[in-house]
């Protein structure tokens, strides 16, 4: 082993001596052992805090993300008119992309839904049972009722369930549905009206679509928005995450007057407002990584000065500037690999284990974190995800590094003869 690694990991650990004379050498250097542990102790707990927080922010967005795909569709294509005619062509057009997995055609619009004195804005989904099941998982999310009993001409409809408790229905219950294109009469422009009964409600645990949502057998909606046909066709493809590539596949094959979305341009201010606030965090947190950094900059700098003795024998056995400069790189290396290290192992085995951890807490404690009257995630998620440990393990290391730049420097500029003047 070259001679400044031996020297850089003695000047790491506690040093010790047998004589009267050295045991205050031996004092200064389990100080500076010492030092040197909460520094480490630092960055680890700098790097372990980052990963905890960035998987637990992965993991409300995955929920979260999962609960609107639950009711959302991956792609939507609609007309640009309002309207598909023949949404069978477009059907079989768009499963020619080998990503696109299934498909099936909605209407939809806006109306409000009134029982007795109680009136709700809402949005009108127009669904072929049949079809829907294979584009979103809105049926596993049935607390009431199936979705298989929306029938065509029946005029059922399926509520959600904050919408449906706003208005105190259940099963067999009346609704009706007051939709803005009105009929031109005598006495002027009238809505139309047209009584539903509840046959169903689900409950997808998004409060947007849950408050808001109202879906009616495919052909009844049709019927009662007075579309020649549908208003377009939903899909389903292998991987979500490949949603705009698809979207610009989909763009090529399929006519201009048509309107592609995806998902995560239905939703882009939530998305956009997910990433900034995720950004910030990993800003801040890494400031703590910074702080760990700095005191690791006063660790080094006091070793050299402890050290400017050995550094000036160092020096006259024949040790260049550049060797002197490396002993106390390795030295802050070493402690910043070692906590990243250990940062890397404690930060991934308490995020893995963040469904035991916490409910454990909470039992200790006798507290809840996540109420569920008020949170409708009641359980803290999780998302561990290789890329954040591999950045926030490099970035810990990079500032361990630039960290050990100027003690190295003032180390290698220590003048033998004016260091053991006093000697």
């Amino acid at each position: 082993m070259p001679f400044e690694w031996q020297v850089g990991l003695r000047y790491t650990r506690a040093g010790k001596s047998r004589s009267d004379s050295a045991r205050s050498a031996g004092a200064a250097g389990g100080f500076l052992s010492f030092i040197s542990a909460i520094s480490m102790a630092g960055i680890a707990l700098g790097v372990a805090a980052l990963i905890v927080v960035l998987s637990v922010m992965n993991g409300f967005q995955k929920e979260v993300r999962d609960r609107m795909l639950s009711v959302l569709s991956h792609i939507e294509v609609s007309g640009a008119a309002g309207s598909i005619e023949d949404w069978q062509a477009v059907a079989r057009t768009v499963l020619t992309v080998p990503e696109v997995k299934a498909v099936a055609p909605y209407v939809s619009g806006q109306a409000m839904l009134t029982r007795d004195d109680v009136v709700r804005g809402a949005l009108i989904r127009g669904v072929s049972p049949a079809d829907e099941v294979r584009v979103s998982d809105i049926g596993a999310h049935m607390k009431r009722g199936q979705l298989g009993a929306l029938v065509s001409g029946d005029f059922g409809i399926v509520l959600g369930g904050e919408l449906a408790r706003s208005f105190g229905v259940g099963l067999g219950d009346k609704v009706t549905l007051v939709v803005p294109q009105g009929q031109v009469t005598p006495a002027g422009v009238l809505p139309r009206l047209k009584q539903f009964t509840v046959v169903g409600v689900f409950d997808s645990g998004h409060f947007e679509y849950d408050s808001a949502l109202a879906l009616l057998h495919i052909d009844d909606a049709a019927r009662l928005f007075r579309l020649p046909g549908y208003t377009g066709v939903r899909m389903k493809i292998e991987d979500m995450q490949q949603a705009p590539q698809v979207s610009q596949k989909l763009s090529q094959v399929l006519t201009s007057d048509l309107l592609i979305r995806d998902w995560t341009r239905q939703n882009r201010n939530w998305f956009a407002a997910v990433q900034t606030e995720k950004r910030m965090m990993f800003i801040i947190l890494t400031l703590i990584i910074a702080v760990a950094a700095f005191n690791l900059v006063s660790t080094l700098m006091m070793t050299v000065t402890d050290k400017q003795a050995d550094i000036a024998i160092l020096r006259t056995l024949g040790a260049s500037p550049r060797s002197v400069q490396w002993i106390f790189t390795i030295q802050g290396a070493l402690i910043g690999l070692l906590g990243c290290f250990v940062g890397v192992t404690l930060g991934t085995l308490v995020a893995g284990n963040i469904d035991v951890i916490v409910p454990a807490a909470e039992r200790l404690f006798g507290v809840q974190f996540l109420p569920k009257d008020i949170y409708f995630i009641s359980a803290l998620p999780s998302d561990l995800r290789l890329v954040d440990v591999v950045l926030i393990g490099s970035l810990s290391v990079v500032l361990s590094l630039l960290a050990t730049l100027y003690p190295s420097w003032r180390a290698a500029r220590v003048q033998p003869a004016q260091a053991l003047r006093y000697e």
